[in-house]
């Protein structure tokens, strides 16, 4: 049995030729055979013309673009390690990554990416010529090869490198078709979010099946765009940050657009509150999946399937709507004390995570590796409880966890209050140091467009449905949330705007522009 990922691609290919593998926009740019043809001759001269041995690893600093599908299965095809990396990153930042990986090609979309790395361009001279070779055979790896070394997003300090393996990468390819969708030839997948992400990772499964790879004309997420691609593509489906999916649900329901031929939005990568969920069930119909994972188990710790979700809000199941549902098959769940001891059903600790999508452990960072695989397990750092039924609801990071007078705090059940009053649009919930409780809850709020609402009647709002104790003790009112590229709130950049002086001494509320 061959282990190398690329051999979906050699499969597919064999399956169906003729079979269109890529789109830019609605160009037909590639079939399957050409496709598989091209990542053989890719693959030839990374090694016989760049020198590059096998395990190497190659950096993929690059925008969305069909180029990056060639490009990473030429890698893999060639037994090597793709280093993906986040195009928008800070030219400092991606240079951290390229000297901890030892890279020794970078892969660029841009030609100062990596400035005194040894870059080939998209396009370029040297680009054209990595397909003039004649193609390799497959390369033979060993499972526990190398394939993916995913940086994570450094929102709690300087990125770590995760190393994922062809098996981890197959497994959680195995996970998606069984516990999220099940795709079929002449399905397609609509790269909307970065393919150096769980985009990427997506094309994994549907290569697999003969799914059509859509890159947008615009190379990034545009919600008119990603609308007009849905109504002309067959069966499409795409992964969206919960802030995307608010921005395709409110375009959608603003224009009333078709989406007939929609099969299925995957949501993760942050929260996805109640309230947003259930205003895209009523926009989009039962097409709505929500995954969580994180960089170090991608995409697969527990899922739920459209069917899930609908049968959910059916049901008027708020508590499973609220869920980020059921371990995935082959993945076990325990939700542990700081001794690492099982806690019982309702109770809340810190999801802990075993299987074979887990990382291997982190590059060059053994002392990481040792604090977040330990006794057979992966702590993920979420705090969350199960409840008898095998749902997973997540409570919060537990370094966001809020101790007030010696109570536990979780920022997202304020979060999830706070998000049902109708001025509200965005908030996140964080604590703040306070001389006789220890920390004090502070909500950053974000109101809707033409709104308003005072800090008496927001805290009204929360006694409806929260402890006293819990709502928060001062308000900020932004015009937006600071968020990285993956759409997750900094939450460190929000500590440091609370750090700033207020209008007042004894202030309940105060309004800050972010830069």
């Amino acid at each position: 049995m061959d282990l190398n990922l690329a051999h979906t691609l050699v499969r597919t290919a064999s399956a169906h030729p003729g079979r269109t593998a890529l789109f830019l926009g609605t160009e037909p740019l590639r079939t399957f055979a050409k496709l598989a043809d091209r990542v053989a001759r890719c693959a030839g001269s990374l090694r016989n013309w760049v020198g590059l041995q096998a395990g190497d690893r190659v950096a993929l600093v690059m925008k969305n673009c069909p180029q990056y599908v060639e490009l990473l299965y030429g890698i893999w095809h060639a037994g090597l390690c793709a280093v993906p990396v986040n195009a928008k990153l800070h030219p400092r930042e991606i240079d951290d990554i390229l000297q901890d990986s030892g890279a020794r090609l970078c892969l660029a979309t841009d030609i100062g990416a990596a400035p005194g790395f040894r870059t080939i361009v998209v396009g370029s001279t040297d680009y054209h010529a990595l397909f003039a070779a004649p193609g390799m055979p497959l390369a033979n790896v060993a499972g526990d090869a190398l394939a993916w070394l995913f940086y994570t997003s450094g929102t709690t300090g300087k990125p770590k490198g995760v190393m994922l393996t062809h098996d981890n990468l197959a497994a959680m390819s195995r996970a998606y078709s069984s516990a999220v969708s099940r795709i079929v030839a002449g399905d397609s997948l609509i790269h909307a979010a970065p393919m150096s992400h769980g985009s990427g990772l997506y094309m994994i499964p549907h290569i697999a099946e003969g799914a059509s790879q859509v890159i947008p004309a615009s190379g990034g997420f545009d919600a008119a765009e990603v609308a007009s691609l849905v109504a002309k593509h067959h069966r499409p489906s795409f992964f969206a940050a919960p802030t995307m999916l608010n921005r395709f649900v409110e375009y959608t329901h603003r224009t009333g657009v078709e989406l007939s031929n929609l099969k299925v939005v995957v949501c993760g990568g942050a929260p996805l509150y109640v309230e947003d969920e259930l205003a895209a069930l009523n926009c989009l119909g039962p097409r709505i999946a929500q995954i969580y994972g994180q960089g170090e188990s991608p995409m697969t710790i527990t899922a739920q399937a459209p069917a899930d979700i609908a049968s959910a809000h059916a049901a008027g199941d708020r508590k499973a709507l609220a869920s980020v549902g059921r371990a995935v098959p082959g993945v076990d769940i325990c939700i542990a004390d700081p001794e690492d001891h099982a806690l019982p059903v309702g109770e809340i600790g810190e999801v802990l995570v075993r299987g074979p999508t887990v990382m291997q452990g982190y590059w060059n960072n053994p002392q990481a590796t040792a604090a977040t695989l330990r006794n057979g397990w992966l702590h993920t750092g979420d705090v969350g409880c199960l409840d008898e039924r095998g749902l997973l609801t997540l409570k919060d990071r537990s370094k966001d966890t809020i101790i007030s007078g010696g109570a536990n705090i979780y920022p997202r059940e304020v979060e999830d209050a706070l998000l049902t009053h109708p001025a509200v649009a965005e908030v996140s919930v964080l604590g703040r140091g306070h001389p006789d409780w220890g920390e004090e809850v502070v909500a950053v709020v974000v109101r809707k467009t033409r709104t308003q609402v005072t800090t008496s009647e927001l805290d009204q709002w929360c006694l409806r449905s929260i402890a006293r104790f819990k709502r928060p003790k001062a308000y900020l009112f932004v015009e937006a949330l600071p968020k990285n590229s993956n759409g997750k709130v900094l939450k460190g950049a929000l500590r440091e705007l609370l750090a700033q002086p207020r209008e007042a001494p004894n202030a309940r509320t105060w309004r800050w522009r972010l830069a």
